[in-house]
């Protein structure tokens, strides 16, 4: 099985990449103002390749709980996209949802679970429909599902899966409303010749090998 083509040295690959994340950003920001009813500013994405080793501290402590929504991708593209926050970050985002005071940090609730799980389905998909929209293929994304746990324990799983096929992720990082209380972490993890086929639905040739 061949590896993924997914390299630091490969700076025309990246940048498309960096694109898809900038115009995923940018619907994501959209969805997201609407469900909060509120406007959202976000940054210009931070979009970088992470050698698989580094999976399980690049985002935080191993020993930090952190919020992660998982999807799997198929059809056009296989993989999987996973949206990680920590956990102040998620209390911000389901207080001001909620319309709760922003020291509420009760223990997670069916109703914040699922909360959570919308706003991540919203924002991988975002990303997802950029990817569709500039390659024109079919991609159909899973239920979501969400996990909280320690940050060791969710990314040490991904770098094991992702292992399988290649040496980096894409991590895209945002920052909704306050760099400081809703900073958001999207890893995709592409398989087998994914990367390829987004590549060549754009018309760029010459892939390395």
């Amino acid at each position: 099985m061949e590896k993924l083509a997914l390299r630091k040295s490969d700076s025309m690959y990246f940048d498309v990449l960096k694109e898809i994340g900038n115009i995923g950003t940018g619907n994501a920001t959209t969805s997201i103002s609407t469900m909060l009813d509120m406007k959202v500013n976000m940054q210009v994405p931070d979009a970088e390749l992470i050698a698989v080793q580094d999976l399980n501290t690049v985002i935080c402590s191993e020993e930090e709980e952190v919020v992660c929504i998982y999807i799997r991708v198929h059809n056009g593209i296989e993989g999987s996209m996973m949206f990680l926050l920590k956990r102040a970050a998620a209390y911000f985002l389901l207080n001001r949802l909620f319309d709760r005071k922003q020291s509420y940090d009760k223990p997670f609730d069916g109703m914040d679970i699922s909360a959570m799980e919308e706003v991540g389905n919203i924002i991988v998909g975002s990303y997802l429909t950029a990817i569709a929209q500039l390659t024109n293929l079919t991609i159909e994304p899973s239920v979501p599902y969400i996990s909280v746990d320690m940050a060791g324990a969710i990314l040490s799983f991904a770098a094991i899966q992702l292992g399988q096929y290649g040496d980096n992720a894409l991590m895209i990082e945002t920052s909704f409303e306050d760099q400081d209380m809703l900073q958001g972490y999207l890893i995709f993890l592409p398989e087998l010749d994914s990367d390829i086929r987004i590549f060549q639905a754009l018309g760029i040739e010459g892939m390395p090998n």
